[in-house]
């Protein structure tokens, strides 16, 4: 045996087995170097100096004491083995299907994939902008329709978007604006709407839309000329029918027309826009992406040519690199929150792109035969259960129909429905007379006799007749484009998926020091469950007694994020942290309604605030006021005195980031909550910089009424490359009645809350296993150990690299929270060089840039989060350092103002061949430090040309020749 008394290997005792250790990046050695860099003598008196006295926390967390993963993982196979999953048959829009393995695999469990943030820098984003291409190109070959946006939060949520849409298109001058929604549209889709139109001050009225005289019908609910909008369901619960004449008359009266349509049966049904649809919208959740006890799923929109520029959410489109190739980008983002504030088109910041993705390669895998041949299978089992209740002398409500099959049984429907729901299906439950049976990729005939002998009927007989007529079968091809036909082996997809995932830049590849975005590990035990059957496969609408073990975690989750705040309730409902928004100012605006002080309407919100705030507060029905930041970035306070005071009869909240935009604890958070509470207001504190604050602080003791948490930051839930996210608000107990409910699922809350913000009662439902695995592992001491090892981070950042970049704002003390502003306004003035040639230059070192321009234009802002190790943050450093000498050489005349490193980034590995016209080399454009020589990623493209891309406006999968030379 050797002698191993010199070994360096660490005894098996002194190695760390908590997921706390493997979760922050910084070892107890590298803190000290990181201290010594700040001038701090300890981790303890940095956060002393750092978070404000008044607001600390002088108690450990009560929370339950850290699991091992394995022991997470054992705690969460007993909660899921408390779930019952039973054959669902609810249809309403969720249906079963099978996720093909590779996608599944290469796609919803890969970190390349759902580590990425939203492609805000296109050039090391082509990969999943080309999937979502592909999502588009879908949603606007199956709708008919001419532009599809790359997804949107769910079906009611779209809904929602449409209204607000349409209403803007009208453009009808009345004082009772009015949507009219046909009878048979989905409950949960209805109630998200009135949720929202009710805060908007539009009115909706639920009409029977169908007969022969649809505008006689218009004319007897409501006067015609408040009609701004017309939604319909397509197919409708247990009917197809053809929509060609209400969508004719809607648009007589001036409205426009809005479907919720099936996407799978759109594979064999005419088109909303064949029948001159203005709007789209529905969910891609049964392309392969599973139920998840509601969510997240890809909801999607498509409108007609001419209102692409009112729609909500992102677009990709085409445009072109610096070498005049063919690129991908998000297209006419002008007219999104962060940009348009209160004038926004929508308050959406997160879309669904992991979805969207999956459910875009589960069409490219199958391509339109196999979509075709998946909805004919489908329609039969629909067909031959419509044969076998009649075969019992049971009426069928309609003889046309795709998927579900409508029953009417007088005084009988709850007996069969439990008689089926006993023997391992769940049957959707109408009305005492009523019973609807949806039939989806995964239905069995099995499935179908068990069904039948629910109602009584002995045998199944084969399907007697056609169930969608002639006239409104799809006629013409869709998915032609070759993407679709290419990708239908394994070997071929998963192929596909390794190329677009490797044009892509991720947390798997290295720090995204993303400002206000909180790019930390996405851990694998955390990711685990997300796909157990028990947890993914269950309808939001089963009954409750069948997820038991889903009640419990909610319950757990609610407690620990109750308890990290500081506040008395929490909703799970909100699917993002735009719905979080809304819903927490819902929750006061009905806390003053309930008080009689309904004028209370003025929302009072930070010049240096996220877009989304204002954006909310008008979607809320606020009007925004804005408070000037002093020259610190701080809230003025004497400012806020000046408009409290204007507004002391009306003032309905003030919404706050905190810490700060810029990156600060304010010292004056207790003195502003207090104003706003003197003056009869609330305060709403958006949760986006929570990461700083767990374990510190709790917003709901220091002040604050109110605030959403991004479950997708501070609570692991990966970015996905654009969504999900997870808003959960939490409340102190005088708004705790006016949490998101749902008409739906009483548990789901308050029978005196808002109405629903999200389709399903409790939102994204399916990835919530990923926060509750976060904060189990973690426990009090390592919640709190990661926020300090993020403050520490992000002060070592500002520390290395003030002498290169003044850092924009800090606290009285000099140190920042927990990210920075690195201000290039000063070096673009004296060199030319931009805060975008400083982004795109950081590709070529191997980074994705931090956020450009927000809070403050001309700035780069900075979050390191606590996962990133020390070897991490300086090569960032380094790389940061070397940036700006090579800006140097541009002020000094070496390098030439319009040929240089940086103006030219990023370099990709096409522009080296050839010849090579610049002052600088090859290897000082693509190897400028020893780090990328040892691991390199190429931008697959480019610097784009966004405007180009703005006024040649393309927004689906371009032909393949346009990638030729």
């Amino acid at each position: 045996m050797s002698d191993n008394s010199n070994s360096t290997t660490k005894p098996l005792a002194s190695v760390s087995a908590t997921f706390a250790d493997r979760h922050i990046g910084p070892r107890a050695a590298d803190t000290e170097r990181m201290l010594a860099a700040i001038g701090a003598p300890s981790v303890d008196k940095l956060i002393d100096t750092a978070v404000p006295t008044q607001i600390r926390l002088d108690r450990a967390l009560n929370l339950p004491p850290a699991l091992s993963e394995a022991g997470s993982l054992q705690a969460l196979r007993a909660l899921a083995s408390q779930n019952v999953v039973k054959r669902s048959m609810i249809g309403m829009g969720y249906y079963d299907t099978i996720t093909p393995g590779v996608i599944k695999r290469n796609v919803l469990e890969s970190p390349a994939w759902y580590t990425a943030y939203t492609p805000y820098q296109p050039e090391i984003s082509q990969g999943r902008l080309e999937a979502l291409l592909n999502f588009q190109t879908m949603i606007c070959d199956l709708t008919g329709l001419a532009i599809a946006g790359a997804s949107l939060l769910d079906e009611g949520t779209a809904a929602a978007e449409a209204m607000t849409l349409t209403m803007r298109a009208a453009k009808k001058k009345t004082e009772t604006p009015t949507l009219l929604v046909d009878r048979d549209v989905f409950p949960q889709t209805l109630a998200v709407v009135q949720t929202r139109a009710r805060a908007l001050g539009l009115r909706v009225v639920v009409i029977d839309t169908t007969g022969d005289l649809p505008q006689a019908a218009f004319e007897e609910s409501v006067d015609t000329a408040d009609v701004f909008g017309v939604l319909t369901q397509y197919p409708s619960t247990g009917a197809v029918r053809d929509l060609t004449g209400l969508i004719e008359a809607t648009h007589q009266i001036g409205a426009l027309a809005i479907v919720a349509a099936d996407l799978l049966s759109l594979c064999l049904l005419k088109s909303p826009g064949e029948m001159g649809a203005d709007v789209v919208v529905g969910s891609a959740q049964r392309f392969g992406v599973p139920m998840g006890y509601g969510g997240p799923h890809a909801g999607f929109m498509s409108v007609r040519e001419g209102l692409q520029r009112t729609m909500p959410g992102r677009l990709v489109g085409v445009s072109v690199d610096s070498a005049g190739a063919p690129a991908y980008r998000l297209a006419l983002q002008t007219r999104e929150q962060h940009i348009r504030r209160e004038k926004a088109t929508s308050n959406i910041c997160t879309a669904q792109v992991l979805l969207a993705v999956m459910a875009s390669m589960y069409a490219v895998y199958h391509g339109p035969a196999g979509l075709t041949a998946i909805a004919e299978r489908v329609g039969a089992h629909a067909a031959a259960l419509a044969a076998g209740l009649r075969a019992a002398d049971v009426e069928v409500v309609a003889d046309s129909f795709f998927d579900t099959v409508t029953a009417r049984v007088p005084g009988a429907a709850r007996a069969i429905v439990d008689k089926a729901c006993a023997d391992g299906v769940n049957l959707r439950y109408v009305d005492e007379d009523t019973i609807a049976i949806s039939c989806d990729e995964t239905t069995s005939d099995d499935d179908l006799r068990v069904v039948l002998a629910a109602f009584g009927a002995s045998s199944l007989p084969a399907a007697d007749a056609d169930t969608i007529p002639a006239e409104l079968r799809r006629t013409g091809e869709f998915l032609t484009h070759p993407t679709f036909s290419a990708y239908h082996s394994e070997t071929a997809m998963l192929r596909y998926l390794r190329r677009l995932s490797d044009k892509d830049y991720a947390l798997d590849r290295g720090m995204i020091p993303l400002g206000s975005c909180t790019m930390k590990l996405n851990a694998t035990a955390e990711m685990e469950a997300i796909t157990w059957p028990e947890f993914a496969g269950l309808h939001p609408f089963a009954p409750v007694d069948q997820t038991a073990g889903y009640q419990q975690l909610f319950a757990d989750l609610e407690g620990w994020l109750a308890e990290v705040t500081g506040y008395d309730a929490v909703s799970l409902q909100p699917n993002a942290g735009s719905q979080g928004e809304f819903a927490g100012l819902l929750a006061i605006s009905k806390y003053h309604e309930a008080n009689g002080d309904g004028a209370r309407v003025v929302c009072l919100i930070p010049s240096s605030a996220h877009g989304t705030n204002a954006a909310s507060a008008v979607m809320a029905g606020m009007k925004v006021v804005v408070v000037a930041c002093d020259d610190n970035g701080n809230i003025d306070t004497a400012d806020l005195a000046a408009k409290i005071e204007a507004h002391k009869d009306d003032l309905a909240a003030m919404m706050i980031t905190y810490p700060s935009t810029h990156g600060v604890y304010e010292e004056t958070i207790t003195e502003v909550c207090a104003m706003v509470h003197d003056a009869g207001g609330q305060v709403y504190v958006d949760g986006a910089n929570l990461n700083a604050l767990v374990g510190l602080a709790q917003p709901g003791k220091f002040g604050s009424d109110v605030s959403h948490l991004n479950l997708h930051k501070t609570f692991c839930i990966p970015h996905g490359g654009g969504g999900p996210g997870v808003g959960p608000i939490g409340v102190r107990a005088h708004l705790a009645p006016y949490l998101p409910n749902h008409p739906l699922v009483a548990e789901a809350g308050p029978a005196t809350g808002p109405g629903p913000v999200s389709a399903a009662p409790w939102g994204s439902a399916g990835i919530l296993p990923i926060s509750w695995a976060y904060v189990r592992m973690m426990g009090a001491d390592g919640l709190s150990d990661a926020t300090v090892a993020a403050i520490v981070a992000a002060n070592y950042i500002a520390a290395r690299l003030r002498e290169h970049y003044p850092v924009l704002y800090a606290g009285p003390s000099g140190l920042v929270a927990h990210e920075c502003i690195l201000d290039i306004r000063p070096l673009t003035k004296s060199s030319g060089v931009t805060v975008d040639d400083v982004a795109k230059r950081l590709v070529d070192y191997g980074f994705h840039a931090p956020t450009m321009s927000f809070p403050v234009a001309g700035t780069l802002m900075v979050e390191p989060t606590e996962s990133e190790d020390l070897g991490e943050l300086d090569r960032f450093i380094d790389a940061m350092i070397a940036i700006r000498e090579e800006a140097d050489r541009v002020e000094s005349g070496e390098w030439d103002k319009a040929d240089n490193p940086l103006v030219n980034a990023p370099h990709t590995a096409l522009s080296l061949a050839g010849d090579w016209p610049h002052p600088y080399s090859r290897e000082e454009a693509v190897f400028p430090t020893a780090a990328t020589r040892q691991s390199k990623y190429f931008a697959p493209v480019g610097r784009i040309d966004g405007a180009y891309g703005d006024r040649n406006l393309v927004c689906s999968c371009p032909p393949p020749e346009a990638f030729e030379d």
